[in-house]
């Protein structure tokens, strides 16, 4: 029983650690199931705006290739209508480039410029005389260019965004002037507005140097992007994919989607509000967080209250763990005292003048019923005691008293009795054991004597005590002061009537009834 209270005393500690180890792993999953699960929604957000990116640049492309391949055609038709001599118009010639205009995409001015800079032809009624010779879609035309996309200008007649397509017109192999087909930024407006975008986000064509062609929504100007990681990376390595940035023309945070245009040169590119994108992904945010950090701070708060129970619970068992050793010191003190007191008892019958049978007889119940209380005291077994260390602890030293070569032989199931049930018991086996070695083996005979102690069924125990001696009077086996306090012991112990048999040898035989918490130990033994 010390080992087992010895071993009771740190598992309010270890059940401490283990609740607390217990709540900090399910705290730490609940933060890391938080995470995971808002790493993978911001995940799927970055990937959908890849896609969209993706599919808007596509559309872009598509819309910009067929733009560049009309105006292509137009400007072709245009130089057919010249004919011979590009300088000799007439109605007729400028019917015919105003009509191989009319099919093009948004407000679109055509112009013929001779190689002098001065302008022929033009489908701008608020055309000016403007030398345009400076400009890069006549000088490129001018030194050998077939065709020609200019970057984004602004028009010098009404300050209008626009981008121009040129196209080098000969004759006999020499130069005679550019054929111009003229642009607005705003024709990118309705693609824009197709792809359902919002105002940060942007469509955009960039010729194949870096140099900005068209951006809706408007840029503040011209730009060059040459040495911007598109240019220096992506399109090094890809000819369509999609990037985050941050936007060289004002700073927005966005998702590019990229492509170049294959038959041109030029390159077509939807970006994607990074704030647009991610904004469903931070109001999902919001309302996980919203029910999550309640949540947290409750199960924080519920961690704080259980260690505080758990740790109230500690100390409460380890009071009631030092008051309970307290509790078996006295128990054992007393049953040391009480062993003392009997042991003194004992010396004082040695020291009357009784007769010696009578003193023997006194002096034998008496060690019984110290050596219930040395066992008990001994072995820190104060409300059970086992039944066989008990008995043998009784008879061995009447054995060793009487002195006789009588050899005793046990049979004893470890039944576990009541305290209340040792004494009596105790004192049973010692008037039948001291009877048995008074009477059976006179004159130093040699003998046996068997004890047993059997648990039965599943509420009592059959206490037999046999000998292989001479035998004795039957009516004194019952009728004698032994025997009268044999019964009264027996109506203690709850007993049945002890049976008394006298065939080679003398054989008592009783039925004990045990307490209940005898009777689980039984059923243990059994």
């Amino acid at each position: 029983m010390a080992e087992v209270n010895g071993a009771r005393a740190p598992t309010g500690s270890r059940t401490l650690r283990a609740a607390t180890t217990l709540i900090v792993l399910m705290f730490a999953l609940f933060v890391v199931v938080l995470t995971v699960s808002l790493l993978r929604e911001r995940e799927a957000a970055q990937l959908s705006a890849e896609a969209r990116a993706v599919a808007a640049s596509q559309v872009v492309a598509t819309n910009v290739g067929w733009i560049t391949e009309l105006s292509r055609q137009a400007l072709g038709r245009i130089d057919d209508a010249l004919g011979l001599d590009i300088s000799e118009g007439s109605g007729s010639v400028a019917e015919r480039i105003r009509g191989a205009v009319d099919r093009l995409p948004g407000n679109v001015k055509a112009y013929v410029v001779a190689a002098d800079g001065s302008t022929l032809f033009s489908t701008d009624a608020g055309v000016q005389p403007i030398d345009i010779r400076d400009r890069e879609y006549f000088a490129a035309p001018a030194a050998g260019a077939s065709f020609h996309v200019s970057p984004l200008l602004v028009s010098r007649l009404d300050g209008r965004q626009i981008f121009v397509f040129s196209r080098r017109l000969e004759r006999g192999g020499a130069f005679q002037g550019v054929a111009i087909l003229s642009f607005e930024v705003e024709l990118f407006r309705a693609i824009w507005r197709s792809l359902s975008f919002d105002a940060n986000s942007t469509v955009s064509v960039l010729r194949e140097d870096g140099q900005l062609v068209a951006r809706y929504p408007l840029a503040d100007g011209p730009l060059d992007l040459s040495n911007y990681e598109l240019f220096t990376q992506h399109l090094v390595e890809s000819d369509e994919g999609t990037y985050p940035a941050i936007s060289p023309a004002d700073g927005v945070a966005r998702v590019v989607g990229y492509r170049r245009i294959m038959g041109t040169p030029l390159v077509a590119l939807a970006s994607v509000s990074t704030e647009t994108a991610f904004a469903q992904f931070r109001r999902n945010t919001t309302i996980t967080l919203a029910f999550a950090v309640p949540t947290a701070l409750g199960l924080l708060f519920a961690t704080f209250f259980i260690l505080r129970l758990l740790r109230r619970d500690r100390d409460r068992q380890q009071r009631l763990m030092e008051t309970l050793e307290l509790n078996r010191m006295l128990v054992r003190d007393t049953h040391h005292r009480v062993k003392n007191n009997l042991q003194s008892i004992m010396s004082l019958v040695r020291l009357h003048g009784l007769p010696h049978q009578l003193k023997a007889d006194l002096q034998g119940r008496i060690t019984a019923m110290t050596a219930v209380h040395e066992h008990l005291y001994r072995l820190d077994q104060f409300a059970e005691v086992n039944a066989d260390t008990l008995i043998p602890a009784i008879v061995t030293p009447l054995s060793d008293a009487f002195a006789q070569p009588v050899e005793i032989d046990y049979d004893i199931d470890p039944v576990v009795l009541h305290h209340d049930q040792a004494t009596p018991l105790a004192l049973v086996v010692n008037e039948v054991v001291t009877n048995a070695l008074k009477y059976a083996f006179p004159e130093g005979r040699a003998g046996k004597i068997r004890i047993a102690f059997k648990a039965r069924g599943t509420d009592q125990a059959d206490l037999t005590i046999g000998d292989d001696g001479v035998g004795f009077d039957p009516m004194l086996a019952t009728s004698g002061l032994g025997g009268r306090l044999v019964r009264a012991l027996l109506i203690q112990l709850d007993g049945s009537e002890p049976v008394y048999s006298f065939e080679g040898g003398t054989r008592f035989h009783t039925v004990i009834t045990l307490t209940q918490q005898d009777v689980e130990h039984a059923r243990a033994a059994e």
